[in-house]
């Protein structure tokens, strides 16, 4: 896909990855049509986007409600003309142990909302707005690419059973619409991040860094910028579909 004009969707766009990654495609000539839920960070982004010489509009929404992404999404094609792309990329954690006990006394356990609530935006909200998507996309006769977020926690990850569950349920959905969508001109991809570098990461007790950069090859965490190099490099190479790309320094070896 030649990036040049198409209309790209970021969900999670106010912040972070889904900013780095909306202001590396307008570098490409994108325009950008922003979800989150906090107003002023995507009027943040967008400024950073039209700052790159692109154009973009922010949506205010909740990916977990089914009428909001339906809306969302058809107010975006009308105010476009169109969907080239979307990149899934809202999420949270809420991490805890599954069980947690000591000497036979369970102590505490995973509440239901707290699986609920991630499962509810890290893959419910995968799951409508992938749907969304592709609905315009075909008919609109587009030939799209959808990105889906998911993690190297997919494989499973202590303290995030919620978490690891979404992600791996993020690369089956990838792996599916891929085949399905295919017949349509439709590519969906997914990126796995490691640890990247974000406020989160900045604000870690020094000591808890170098652990964590010490066990990459690489000797250091990952950057949003290179996870938006990769984003960049599944819109463009159009054989790339229905596989997961892992960005991680090599952590998982």
């Amino acid at each position: 896909m030649n990036l040049t004009d198409k209309v790209i969707v970021i969900t999670g766009g106010g912040q972070g990855l889904g900013r780095a990654m909306a202001v590396n495609l307008a570098n490409a000539g994108a325009k950008l049509a922003l979800i989150d839920l906090n107003e002023e960070q995507l009027q943040q982004s967008v400024a950073l986007i039209e700052e790159a010489g692109s154009s973009a509009r922010y949506y205010l929404a909740n990916v977990t409600n089914e009428s909001d992404v339906e809306q969302t999404f058809s107010k975006i094609a009308a105010d476009f003309g169109g969907i080239d792309g979307l990149i899934n990329n809202a999420g949270i954690l809420r991490d805890g142990m599954f069980v947690k006990a000591k000497d036979g006394v369970v102590g505490k356990k995973m509440s239901l909302e707290q699986f609920q609530s991630v499962i509810d935006v890290n893959l419910t909200g995968v799951f409508l707005c992938g749907r969304e998507a592709a609905v315009h996309m075909i008919e609109g006769n587009r030939k799209g690419v959808i990105i889906n977020m998911s993690s190297i926690a997919r494989g499973g990850n202590m303290g995030q059973t919620n978490y690891a569950a979404s992600k791996a349920g993020v690369v089956a959905m990838t792996v599916t619409w891929a085949r399905e969508l295919g017949r349509h001109g439709i590519r969906v991809g997914a990126i796995a991040p490691g640890v990247i570098r974000t406020a989160m990461t900045d604000a870690m007790k020094p000591e808890m860094r170098e652990r964590l950069e010490k066990m990459k090859p690489v000797g250091r965490l990952g950057e949003a910028d290179e996870i938006a190099h990769t984003a960049k490099y599944i819109f463009e190479n159009e054989f790339f579909t229905g596989r997961v790309v892992e960005i991680d320094g090599g952590l998982c070896m």
